[in-house]
């Protein structure tokens, strides 16, 4: 049974920041959540030696919080409670992964880096040190969660994707598309015909979709089985999830397949690493 009991947001002082905030105020009351803590790191070793003089008798930390808690109480609607942290470390993703241990963290909240108008604190690092859920937001998400994309390569890892694919369905009735990506491994081109082999593959993965969702008490799931052609699996699954209008996409941390993978470092690394316009949850 998925819990999300605490929620982490990272903020960093940017137009994002609002963008952040206010979807964490929608998905804390969709997931039930009992506490947001809104996070920012100040790095002050960033300021440069020029301004010294005119900080030393200033509150940094106080001006910071009061702004932050301000932004917060303007966009945070939810009736979950809420807590602004305010800290000073050299490595924000260490302090993020403290605070996770010590608040037992479920779900962590960044903006999408490559966003234009906010920098956002998501780095690879990150990604692969946290142990908990790890969710990046564009600009302009949209406060739904009526049709939710699940990406699958049927391995047992990407198994947990569809337990919360369950959790989403029941608690919001959310309408679940299972996708799969696959592509017409070349080196048997030479020897097969492409129009030979598709039907094939796809009659294949059909029979892996079923074995694969009859492990899960889906009420409705829609299926689709795509070619990935020219593109990444990244690309390509991004791209259907965007032009079926989707509200949000899952994967997996990791996973394996012998056509299309979900591993950090591949599809989920380049998912985090170029700009997806639409909530990306990384299932831990």
């Amino acid at each position: 049974m998925n819990s999300f009991n605490n929620i982490l947001v990272a903020l960093d002082l940017s137009e994002m920041d609002t963008t952040l905030i206010r979807y964490a105020s929608f998905i804390s009351e969709k997931l039930g959540a009992d506490k947001v803590y809104f996070v920012h790191n100040i790095k002050k070793y960033e300021i440069s030696e020029l301004f010294e003089e005119q900080l030393k008798d200033i509150n940094l930390d106080k001006i910071i919080s009061e702004e932050i808690d301000e932004k917060v109480s303007e966009n945070f609607s939810s009736n979950c409670k809420w807590e602004v942290l305010i800290s000073e470390d050299p490595y924000t993703e260490s302090l993020i992964n403290y605070v996770v241990h010590k608040y037992s963290i479920n779900l962590v909240m960044v903006g999408n880096k490559n966003n234009d108008s906010g920098t956002g604190v998501i780095t690879d690092k990150l990604l692969r040190l946290l142990k908990c859920d790890v969710m990046s937001i564009p600009q302009h998400p949209t406060l739904s969660l009526e049709n939710v994309w699940a990406g699958t390569d049927f391995s047992k890892e990407s198994r947990k994707v569809f337990h919360l694919a369950e959790f989403l369905e029941e608690k919001n009735s959310s309408q679940i598309t299972a996708a799969h990506i696959y592509s017409v491994p070349i080196q048997f081109s030479p020897y097969l015909a492409k129009e030979e082999m598709v039907p094939r593959i796809e009659k294949h993965k059909n029979e892996k979709f079923d074995k694969f969702l009859s492990q899960f008490n889906l009420k409705s799931v829609q299926r689709r089985i795509i070619r990935g052609r020219e593109v990444s699996v990244a690309e390509r699954l991004a791209s259907e999830a965007e032009k079926s209008k989707a509200n949000i996409l899952i994967v997996g941390d990791k996973g394996g397949n012998l056509f299309s993978s979900l591993l950090v470092g591949s599809v989920t690394d380049e998912l985090f690493n170029n700009r997806v316009n639409l909530p990306l949850w990384v299932v831990k």
